[in-house]
């Protein structure tokens, strides 16, 4: 029966020949389509029968292209290739449907979760990975970053989030058992530092500096990730550096309050870059977040 206009040989028949074709092997074609010999000899026979033309000379050593069987190779390449790119595109646009998010353990934790749980109210259709490292940024592995540096030396997208003010914390009952009145009886009570080089993050000496207390200070409990120094001073173990910005949802709650009244200007900013232009959802994220960012802000002042 003559193939009509919109009627392919099966694709089964079409394999086998590609294979057989590329080795001119049987054999070998066999091998790589994990079938008999015979089963190759089969679907190329069928597919012969199918196009009522020879598509290989068959010798006694071996097989060997028929002119027709070379057009069809050519094509079946081509439209295989086709197919292939078609198919990384698909992939590619499906890997692009959700959005990466880098941030380090305390902002993930801290800030942009609870942000979240808001943002997929509104948009639930997209999905959203968070990648929590406190060891650099790999900017491959995501759409969106979001970071606590100096926001002006980026060149790619990237926005200010908010302009942080750095406080001393501790829980309720250390505030009780030590009596804090001004910045020099810091030096009397334990104080939890942050030891995490590479992050910039503001010392408990540079913020009683920034404030103009330069005496001597406690060394305390020390520890690498922020987090844990927040859990560690709501457990008691000593006073924090807070970033009002970060730490707001544990003074509202009272799990951790101020131990004095001045704060400090963050001398850097927390900024969210956008990394990956070509995703119009990852934009959507990125847009989402600097206007709630700015609508609280906005709030926060009235």
């Amino acid at each position: 029966m003559p193939i009509g206009p919109y009627e392919l040989p099966p694709l089964s028949s079409l394999i086998s020949f590609e294979a057989a074709a590329r080795h001119v092997s049987f054999k070998q074609a066999a091998t790589e389509l994990n079938v008999t010999p015979a089963a190759i000899s089969h679907q190329v026979k069928a597919l012969e029968v199918e196009l009522n033309c020879a598509l290989f000379h068959r010798h006694h050593r071996g097989v060997e292209l028929t002119e027709s069987g070379a057009y069809l190779l050519v094509a079946l390449q081509r439209g295989f290739e086709g197919i292939s790119e078609a198919l990384k595109q698909l992939r590619s646009q499906y890997d692009r449907s959700g959005v990466t998010i880098r941030s380090s353990t305390a902002v993930s934790s801290l800030w942009l979760t609870p942000r979240l749980a808001q943002f997929w109210k509104s948009y639930g259709h997209i999905s959203v990975t968070q990648v929590v490292t406190d060891l650099g940024y790999d900017t491959q592995k995501c759409d969106i970053s979001i970071r606590y540096g100096d926001a002006s030396r980026e060149r790619g997208t990237s926005q200010v989030l908010f302009r942080d003010r750095i406080m001393a914390l501790a829980s309720p009952q250390f505030v009780q058992q030590h009596k804090i009145d001004q910045l020099q009886d810091l030096s009397k009570v334990p104080l939890i530092h942050l030891d995490a080089p590479g992050t910039d993050w503001t010392g408990w000496q540079e913020w009683a500096a920034g404030l103009g207390y330069s005496g001597s200070l406690k060394s305390g409990h020390r520890v690498n990730n922020y987090t844990i120094a927040l859990q560690a001073a709501q457990d008691d173990m000593g006073a924090v550096l807070g970033w009002e910005g970060l730490t707001a949802g544990l003074i509202t709650s009272g799990k951790l309050t101020k131990l004095l009244p001045q704060t400090l200007s963050a001398p850097l900013d927390f900024y969210v870059v956008l990394h990956n232009t070509s995703s119009d959802r990852a934009a959507l994220v990125f847009n989402w977040l600097v206007e709630d960012s700015i609508s609280r802000s906005n709030f926060n002042e009235c």
